[in-house]
């Protein structure tokens, strides 16, 4: 099921890089969107195929209406068409790579059932106006911190007056740094479509601590109300 890129009621969450089914479902149950599982061989959060495709097919038959995110960068046509068949399937990909509007473009129009989102990596205020590019290419944007060498996962955080003074055609993520103690001065200065969390909810890469996961989830619906 492909969940529809409106405006939300409250900021979705989503939990991203995990790498055990069962930690999976305790967070799907918490009532987070989306739930992320790295595709990219050299991070340390990296998921091979059937694992990746056991813990997605759990969460389907779980949680239908969540969001199953499979996160990669510069993947090979092929492999996403294949990864997109059979049980299993990610219902979102998140590009991560180098990946131009047009390419982004193209992969929307020959898998129209799947969402596709493309992440920034921001090094500057200035990088943001790539955004604009990817409008109408893509269903969503995630916007992270730039880190040498990384492509995510990197726990650090976009300056807050930067995205206050921008605009955005698409809904769109923030990643980078998001934990609960953050909440409440990042949902008072901006409105992002929804938060990605990972790397500073983690016991070890790969691995939540599902106490700071649910203390971030009620942080977000408490600032809600």
């Amino acid at each position: 099921m492909v969940l529809p890129m409106g405006s939300p009621t409250s900021t979705a969450v989503k939990i991203c890089g995990l790498t055990n089914i069962d930690q999976a479902k305790s967070i799907a149950a918490l009532g987070v969107e989306a739930i992320g599982v790295i595709g990219v061989a050299s991070s340390p959060r990296y998921l091979a195929e059937q694992q990746r495709r056991d813990l997605f097919a759990q969460l389907n038959s779980f949680k239908p209406e969540l969001q199953r995110v499979w996160v990669v960068a510069d993947p090979n046509d092929l492999d996403l068409a294949e990864a997109l068949q059979g049980e299993g399937a990610p219902s979102t990909i998140q590009l991560h790579g180098q990946e131009t509007p047009e390419h982004c473009a193209n992969l929307r129009r020959q898998h129209p059932n799947t969402q596709w989102w493309k992440a920034l990596r921001i090094r500057s205020h200035e990088d943001l106006s790539l955004a604009h590019t990817y409008a109408g290419q893509v269903d969503a944007l995630l916007l992270d911190a730039w880190r040498p060498g990384q492509l995510g996962g990197t726990g650090h955080r976009l300056p807050l007056n930067w995205l206050h003074q921008s605009q955005f055609e698409l809904p769109w993520w923030l990643a980078g740094g998001v934990s609960a103690e953050w909440i409440p001065e990042l949902l008072s200065q901006v409105n992002p479509w929804g938060l990605d969390a990972s790397s500073r909810l983690e016991i070890s890469p790969g691995i939540k601590d599902l106490k700071l996961v649910e203390a971030l989830v009620q942080a977000v619906r408490q600032q809600q109300k």
